[in-house]
């Protein structure tokens, strides 16, 4: 058995500590964004990649649409299962590893929101495998709108500042951060405790993009149109132009 990658540690009982990050608040707003951008159409399907504990699919799901959501974490999709059960949404939750999805020319839209697995993956050949994996997932003249770490960040802050100042309840600490320049790719020991408060220690590693990468890669993919703005949490805009005080950036990318 291959050794448990960084992520795959922190998502093994994290789900209703998760739910509880800062970064998990916008859900609401993020939803509002996303069905103005398929102007309300309830008969789309959509693909929630790295759905986590299902906060956008359940959400959507209320709203009416047909919705897909898959993860590589049991632990997390068990939490999204119970939650949608609570708030009698029906969603198909399934497991999944987004590098290889059982899926073709089925979904009218695909969103990959908080990272949803993208920029987590130990190498940019993985990365792409999942740019890869839910294009084929989609029907042609399909959207597929997602979150990246913006790599125009670290050339102007710290990330370690960032992260420390905008940490969760759960008081994650970020230690021994370095920020290769060659790779843009993030290193640091993260320390917190999981859902039974046991502690937790893991050297994260995770990539940055910068815009003219994520338009290239999607472009070699065959979508004829990419846009790309700032992603402000809770509040997704086309009126939000990536600036370097954007920590992720939000792609919107047209089959």
């Amino acid at each position: 058995m291959s050794k448990k990658q960084w992520y795959e540690k922190l998502f093994e009982n994290y789900a209703r500590k998760y739910d509880r990050e800062p970064y998990t608040q916008g859900t609401a707003g993020e939803c509002d964004f996303i069905e103005r951008e398929i102007n309300f159409d309830k008969s789309l399907k959509i693909l929630d990649v790295g759905c986590g504990t299902g906060r956008h699919s359940i959400e959507l799901a209320r709203r009416g649409y047909s919705v897909t959501g898959i993860d590589l974490s049991e632990s997390m999709l068990q939490r999204a299962r119970e939650k949608a059960r609570e708030q009698k949404a029906r969603v198909n939750f399934i497991q999944a590893d987004a590098r290889a999805l059982p899926f073709e020319s089925e979904f009218d839209l695909a969103i990959m929101l908080c990272e949803g697995g993208f920029s987590l993956m130990e190498t940019d050949e993985m990365n792409f495998d999942i740019l890869k994996s839910v294009t084929r997932a989609l029907k042609p003249g399909s959207k597929f709108i997602f979150t990246a770490l913006n790599g125009l960040f670290p050339l102007f802050h710290s990330v370690k500042e960032f992260l420390e100042t905008n940490k969760g309840e759960n008081r994650a600490d970020f230690g021994g951060h370095a920020f290769d320049l060659m790779t843009f790719r993030d290193h640091s020991r993260l320390t917190l405790e999981d859902d039974d408060g046991r502690p937790i220690e893991l050297e994260a590693n995770e990539r940055y993009y910068v815009p003219s990468e994520i338009t290239w890669l999607l472009k070699s993919l065959g979508y004829a149109k990419v846009e790309i703005f700032g992603a402000r949490l809770g509040a997704y805009s086309r009126e939000d132009r990536l600036t370097t005080e954007d920590f992720e950036m939000l792609v919107i990318a047209q089959k």
